[in-house]
């Protein structure tokens, strides 16, 4: 443990010099009767004006005051006494109010409701839309019922939803490793996250959320992340009102399986590098690798040729979206499991006991271009088969056009209802967990698998976007840069996909080691 307090697992234990406490952190409560005793408590007296040594002492002081609440350990439980619990507690309040106002059947979305906005006042006292609460504080629930009906279409349950997310005021606070400065929130199950976002971004997605909903009707199994909720925080803190804008997205990686390596790949080239050896050295034990070091590694994402197929035909379906919609400086987030390391940690495959029970039966991807279209081309516009469970002794259920090349656990599918289950002619399927088995070029399961996605999407290439690319292409070379047109973006994503996506022999997936 360093002097931050932070240990080899998951959560820390805090320091008591690093704990922070509602009284020193900027989110205590300045409203109700405790706004009173606070703005009527007597303040200590000096003997000697605040001048001098004195005041630089105090400034001091005060900065690394600051300091330390700005300070967030990755990793640390949200409970009570926590900087942020008070946060977190109206943010989980306000979702359990909002969300059970929907109505438990959904209805067909009309034009309408994409820009309904249902708000919500809580007080200690309570009213007859809210409950009494611990705080006072503003909450908007945007398009609700759009919201509610991408969730069914997702596969997420109303009652398991509000289980996952408001049956405890605890979540698992983690800082943004990228540049964004947002802050992530994980359910008690890690099943869901609450990603708090900027005002640009919250603009942005309520601007495109038609033609995403639309788009997600029509592809169901998109790689594009999905949303659960659009909500505006307002609160009053010592520090004057704030407005905390965030989303509740879908988590990629499964809790119960262990990421060896993980990726996040744009396609382009300048800072795209990880000091994945600094990063050991400290003691960090989430490293994301980047484009460089994927390059570097001389690593690919080995899927057969049957598997590929409709893979990329999502994933291009998915680019040209994004390019009507004028957005760039997206990543395609990529976990590596290696079922022989987990083989070698539980022998006796133990943690299968523990797996959670699916959320949704697996559904194909979209068919194969002969079936439907043909690839899209990059220039003109533009989860998953297998479950990962060690057990090789059960099947899944074959499509009745093409044979399955090897045998694909399933016992998470046979315990689905028989009316689930799909009749698609697609052999790829996506697995509870999103889990894409890795393939030869065979199409023989091999002992790795893949969780992706595409994240960060609500990027707008806007005009200070368009100046960011005036400035950084007078020092680097256009083509390797993330701040392009979003045309140019998606086509140079696209590619760079393709390219990774490769159908590797055995013997080379035997010598590929995480």
């Amino acid at each position: 443990m360093d002097r931050r307090g932070y240990d080899e697992a998951h959560t820390i234990t805090i320091p008591n010099a690093y704990r922070p406490t509602i009284e020193n952190s900027g989110l205590g409560l300045t409203s109700g009767s405790e706004k009173y005793s606070h703005s009527h408590q007597s303040q200590p007296r000096h003997r000697f004006t605040r001048t001098g040594s004195f005041d630089i002492k105090n400034k001091r002081r005060r900065s690394k005051m600051k300091a330390d609440d700005r300070y967030v350990i990755p990793g640390q439980r949200v409970v009570e006494g926590h900087q942020n619990y008070i946060m977190a507690y109206n943010m989980i309040t306000g979702i359990r109010v909002a969300v059970s106002r929907c109505s438990w059947l959904p209805s067909p979305v009309k034009e309408e409701d994409f820009s309904n906005v249902t708000k919500l006042i809580f007080d200690m006292e309570g009213n007859s839309l809210t409950p009494g609460t611990k705080y006072e504080f503003k909450f908007k629930d945007y398009a609700p019922e759009v919201f509610r009906r991408l969730r069914t279409k997702f596969g997420i349950d109303q009652a398991d939803y509000l289980l996952s997310l408001t049956e405890k005021v605890s979540l698992n606070e983690l800082g943004s490793p990228g540049k964004s400065g947002s802050f992530f929130y994980y359910s008690r199950d890690y099943k869901f996250i609450i990603k708090t976002i900027h005002h640009s971004e919250h603009r942005q997605l309520r601007k495109v959320l038609k033609q995403y909903y639309e788009y997600v009707e029509k592809n169901p199994n998109t790689f594009i992340s999905q949303f659960y909720g659009l909500h505006r925080l307002k609160m009053y803190t010592r520090k004057g009102i704030i407005k905390v804008h965030f989303i509740v997205m879908n988590n990629l990686f499964p809790p119960h399986r262990a990421m060896n390596l993980t990726y996040d790949l744009k396609g382009s080239t300048h800072g795209r590098r990880t000091d994945i050896e600094k990063a050991k050295a400290a003691g960090k034990t989430s490293i994301i690798a980047k484009d460089l070091n994927f390059l570097e590694l001389k690593d690919k994402i080995s899927l057969g040729p049957i598997k590929k197929k409709p893979i990329i035909e999502q994933i291009a379906k998915d680019v040209k979206l994004l390019q009507q919609l004028n957005i760039m400086d997206y990543s395609l987030l990529i976990g590596v499991h290696d079922l022989r390391k987990s083989q070698e940690e539980d022998p006796d495959n133990l943690m299968a006991n523990f797996d959670p029970p699916p959320t949704r039966p697996p559904q194909p991807l979209s068919p194969p271009a002969e079936l439907e279209t043909e690839i899209p081309e990059p220039a003109q516009g533009n989860q998953n088969p297998s479950n990962p469970t060690s057990n090789p002794t059960q099947n899944t259920t074959p499509t009745p056009t093409f044979k399955q090349p090897h045998p694909q656990p399933t016992q998470q599918v046979q315990s689905q209802p028989t009316n689930q289950t799909t009749t698609s002619t697609n052999p790829c399927f996506i697995e509870p967990d999103g889990g894409i088995r890795a393939t030869d070029a065979n199409n023989e399961d091999q002992p790795l698998v893949y969780y992706m996605g595409i994240i960060d999407s609500l990027t707008n290439y806007s005009t200070f976007k368009r100046c960011e690319t005036l400035l950084r292409c007078l020092k680097d070379k256009r083509e390797t840069i993330s701040a392009i047109p979003a045309f140019d973006y998606g086509e140079r994503f696209y590619k760079f996909m393709d390219k990774i996506i490769v159908s590797k022999t055995k013997e080379e997936l035997d010598q590929t080691k995480y």
